[in-house]
C-alpha cells in the first residue's frame, strides 16, 4: 500500500469533495480517498494507480491538480 497526495485547485465546498472522491474512487487499486478542503490537499491511498490517472479522475470532477 502506498499513499500519494496532490494539490488540487477549485475545491471549496462539500459537493467539491464528494466529487474528486468519487471520480478517484472508481480508479483500480484506489483504496482509500481524503480530501482536505481547506488546503485543497487531497490523499489517495491504495496501489497500482498513475498520477496521470488520478489527474484525469480529478478534471473529470471538474478540477485542476496543481503541477509542483
Amino acid at each position: 500500500m502506498s499513499d500519494r497526495s496532490y494539490t488540487v485547485k477549485g475545491m471549496t465546498c462539500g459537493h467539491c469533495k464528494a466529487s474528486v472522491t468519487e471520480e478517484i474512487s472508481e480508479l483500480g487499486g484506489v483504496t482509500g480517498v481524503e480530501v482536505d478542503l481547506e488546503s485543497g490537499l487531497v490523499t489517495v491511498h491504495g496501489e497500482g494507480f498513475t498520477d496521470q490517472e488520478v489527474k484525469g479522475a480529478v478534471e473529470e470532477a471538474g478540477y485542476t491538480v496543481v503541477e509542483a
